[in-house]
Order: structure tokens, then sequence, then C-alpha cells
């Protein structure tokens, strides 16, 4: 009686055990530690309204590959680089699958080395730095095309209108805000001149000294560039205009916003570089509807799709490894390619963990988007990775 009961104890046992496995191969979870106050959160909070559609799209379905279903555990680093490592090693600590991490090279790279350490994939939201997955390690990843990418097009754009001297406006204060440095390689590359250079400081409100600058000049620039973005980009373009300089201004990403649409003449004709245009019946268009109906909003910016599109490399990843182990699915990410996005198609294979994906000419006009072209960058000019 004692033999029968003891085995009883044991096959339960071992039945329990397997059930929990079994449950807990359902489920990955995944460590959302971005900026939803400060600084960064115009990036990351539309970034994460896309990211929970896309949850909740998969989760509804099943989960992925009709059977992982997605959880997720949110915490707010207020933008701050400390607020950040910390966020994220109480994330590992949690036992999370993958990690999600914010919408600039920096913070990112504070919490870098805490997810190499304990292998497990992270993702900056949408930081552009091609030095990220270099410098943050074999598990970092970008999920943005890079500065110097996106520097190439813009470039190639600019000389291919004619222009042939740029001022460049930059911050060192930031990986993203040297990405003028990658336009400047690249239009010097190109037979092109630089007129000069000006720094800034992050949060600066007062142009006045650079803004100087530039109207003394003879000849004006054709083109000035610059990635700032929010508050300095609103700043300097009035001041600039305020001042009568009429020069092209190019940017990049960051300041595709509601704010820079918002501005009114002085943003009329700006042209930037982001992740994607809504073109008719592209995957954007169609994510844009879903936007709508989810939301009851129409939605203001690209970041919304990148959001969406990084549920989805993930998914696909998890699918590719088999498996929610972090390993296998850090490894799994390296070899994507193709993935459908709601902003393009997304490839990792071959990379060094910078995204393969399509980038947008975009000009300002009339307070809304017009469409400049979505050219691929020629790969010759394409400059290495500024490690600073």
């Amino acid at each position: 009686m004692h033999r029968f009961l003891n085995s009883l104890l044991i096959g339960t046992a071992m039945t329990a055990a397997l059930a929990a496995g079994a449950a807990a191969a359902d489920k990955i979870t995944i460590g959302v530690a971005t900026a939803q106050t400060g600084g960064l959160a115009p990036y990351d909070g539309p970034v994460v309204e896309g990211f929970r559609i896309a949850v909740d799209e998969i989760n509804a379905a099943g989960g992925i590959g009709g059977k992982i279903m997605i959880e997720t555990i949110d915490k707010d680093v207020r933008s701050d680089a400390a607020q950040t490592s910390i966020a994220t090693q109480e994330l590992v600590d949690a036992d999370v699958n993958v990690l999600v991490l914010p919408c600039d090279a920096d913070p990112a790279f504070a919490a870098a080395s805490i997810a190499d350490a304990a292998k497990i994939p992270a993702f900056s939201t949408c930081a552009s730095s091609p030095t990220l997955p270099i410098m943050g390690g074999d598990y970092m990843f970008a999920n943005f095309p890079g500065d110097n990418v996106q520097a190439t097009v813009s470039a190639q754009w600019s000389h291919d209108q004619g222009h042939r001297s740029v001022y460049l406006l930059y911050s060192p204060d930031s990986q993203y805000t040297t990405l003028p440095l990658y336009f400047g390689d690249v239009f010097e590359k190109l037979g092109g001149t630089i007129s000069g250079k000006a720094t800034y400081k992050l949060e600066q409100q007062d142009f006045s000294a650079e803004v100087t600058k530039i109207k003394a000049l003879k000849p004006q620039p054709d083109v000035i560039m610059t990635a700032a973005y929010e508050p300095n980009f609103p700043a300097f373009i009035k001041q600039l205009r305020a001042a009568g300089v009429t020069s092209q201004v190019i940017g990049s990403d960051g300041i595709d916003s509601p704010t820079t649409f918002s501005l009114g003449e002085v943003a009329e004709g700006v042209v930037f570089t982001t992740a994607g245009h809504a073109t008719p019946g592209s995957e954007l268009e169609k994510f844009n509807s879903l936007f709508k109906e989810k939301t009851g909003k129409d939605s203001e910016t690209v970041f919304n799709a990148i959001g969406y599109d990084l549920v989805k490399v993930i998914a696909a990843a998890v699918e590719g490894a088999g498996s929610t182990d972090p390993t296998a699915i850090r490894d799994a990410i390296a070899g994507l390619e193709n993935v459908q996005g709601a902003t393009s198609l997304i490839t990792y294979k071959g990379t060094q963990g910078m995204p393969v994906r399509e980038v947008s000419l975009v000009r300002v006009k009339g307070g809304d988007r017009e469409l400049v072209g979505q050219p691929a960058p020629n790969a010759d000019l394409i400059p290495a990775p500024r490690m600073q």
C-alpha cells in the first residue's frame, strides 16, 4: 500500500512538473524599460502604443505561432540613463526573455552590458546609432535605420538637388545628435564642401550665436544639416528663419513628430529622413487604419509603426528559434531576413545588429508630410560607424 501511494505521489509530482514546464513554454515575457516621461517620451510613448497593438493582435490569435502568449512587464525609465540601468537589472531579475530599451543610444548603452551579461536579447525602440550594437555586445540590437544610412540617403539627395555647400549643426552630448558628421562625410565624398560646423547643448533654447555665425557666411550655405530634435529643433528653426536665413534645412527622424508639423511657415520645406511613409496600398497605410480602429485617433508619427514592427521581429525570432530561450531567440534574430513590418521589410542577417530597412525622405508641406522619395543608399558611400 505504501509503495502504491509513493508511486502515485511521484507520478503526480512528475505530471505537475511537466505541466508547469509546458505552461512556461507557452509564454514569453518581454521587459519593456522605456521613457514614458521626460525628454524621450515623445518618441517612446508612440512606440509603445504601436507595440501594444501588435501584442494584443498576436495574443488574440492565440499567441506567437498560435501557442506562445506574450506577457510584458513595464517600467518607466524617465529618460534617465541611470534609471534605465536600474530598471533593466530589475527586469533581468524577473527572468524576462527579451528586453526593450529606450529610444536613444545613450540610455540603451547604459543597459546593454547588463543584458549582455545576462544573455538576454535587447532592442532599443528607435535608437539609430550604428555603434549601439557594436559596443553593446552580441545581445544588443537596433530597431531603426542607422544614422550613417540615413545620412547617406539625405546627402545623396541634397547633392542631386545641386547643393554644394553644407553647414553642420550637431551636439556632442549624445550619439544620435552627431548624425550630421556622417552627412558631412558623404557630402564631401560627393564633391561638396563643408562651410562650417557648430555645436549645441541638449535642451538649449537660445541659438542666437549659432544663427549669427550662419548668417555671417558669404555666401550662405546651400544646406544646413542637423539632427536636433525637441526641444532644440523648434527653437533653432524659428530663430534661423527669423534671422532671414533661407538655406535648405535637412533633419533626421527625431523631428518626425507632431510638434514639427505644428510650427507653421518656419518649418515649411524642411526635409528629413525617417523609417517610412504611408503610400497608397502600403503596409504602413494599413497599419495607420488599424491604429485608428484600435485607438480612435490618427497616427501622427511613424514611431507608432516602429513599435508594431518590433513585436513582429520578436515574434519572427521566437518562431524561428522554436523556443523562448533567450540565447536561442538572440541567434534567431541575427538570422532574420525580410520580416514584414508595417514600415518595410526588415533584415538582420549579415549585419552587426543594425537592421536593413527602408529609409524615406519626407518634406514638410502645408503642415503635413510629402514624400520626396525612398531611395536605396549607395553602399559604397555609407560611412563606417564613428566609435566615440
